[in-house]
This record gives structure tokens, C-alpha cells and sequence, in this order.
């Protein structure tokens, strides 16, 4: 059986949070092939529930709203996504971060607008796939 995955973006800039096994996730995302991020974070399903459930009451809300969304809310957050609205979308502004809250070790990169239907659909796949 696949595991649950979501992938946002484009061919040129994604963004791609995987769950490896229980409690691990693989984080990728590529920019145009110049900046890249590949690495393992541990993350309880309650932690992905927590984050999938927030990023969809967002969605489900009126748009027109911009709102940001960390997988984690403490100091270990590898994954922060800032949503501005664009559109009939929103457009993401990535922040991953390998070590922690580490200003010294991240990544920040922008995934163009995203129709807010889609980012829907995308976010109800995954929040499905996790209550298997």
C-alpha cells in the first residue's frame, strides 16, 4: 500500500511531504533544479492530522484571507507554509528548516498560486490517506 503524500506545485517548483513509516516523513522540495531539500523529519500522525485539519478549515473559509501553517508548533517545526491569497488560489511561501527553527540551516522558496478548489482536493486526498 502507498503511503499518504502530498505533493504542491509544478515541474519547476514543488514541494513534497512524504510519510516513510509511522512517525517519519521525507520532506523534498526543488527550485528550478538550483535549490533543493531532501531530508527525514519525525512526525507523529497527530502532528500531520493536526496540520491537514488546519490547513483545510483555512481553505474551506472565505479566500481572500492569507494564513500561515506549521507542521509542528514547537522549536522542531521542519515545515512552515505562509498561504497569500492570488487569484481565485493561493500562492505558498515555503519555509523548511532540516534542524529545527535554525536560522542558520533553511530553505525559503515560493510555489506559485495553487486554485484554492484544488489546494482542497490535494489536502482532503491526504487527510483520507492518513485515517487508513
Amino acid at each position: 500500500m502507498e503511503q499518504p503524500r502530498i505533493r504542491l506545485g509544478n515541474d519547476d517548483v514543488w514541494l513534497e511531504l512524504a510519510r516513510t513509516s509511522a512517525d517519519s516523513w521525507q520532506i523534498t522540495a526543488d527550485w528550478c533544479c538550483w535549490l533543493t531539500a531532501d531530508f527525514t523529519a519525525d512526525l507523529s500522525a497527530a502532528e500531520i492530522m493536526d496540520f491537514v485539519a488546519r490547513m483545510l478549515s483555512r481553505l474551506r473559509a472565505p479566500s481572500g484571507v492569507r494564513f500561515s501553517a506549521a507542521v509542528t508548533p514547537g522549536r522542531n517545526n521542519p515545515l512552515t507554509l505562509k498561504a497569500e491569497p492570488a487569484g481565485d488560489g493561493f500562492a505558498f511561501f515555503v519555509r523548511l528548516t532540516p534542524n529545527g527553527d535554525d536560522d542558520v540551516c533553511h530553505l525559503q522558496m515560493e510555489i506559485d498560486p495553487i486554485a484554492t478548489e484544488e489546494l482542497r482536493e490535494t489536502f482532503s486526498a491526504l487527510h483520507a490517506a492518513l485515517m487508513v
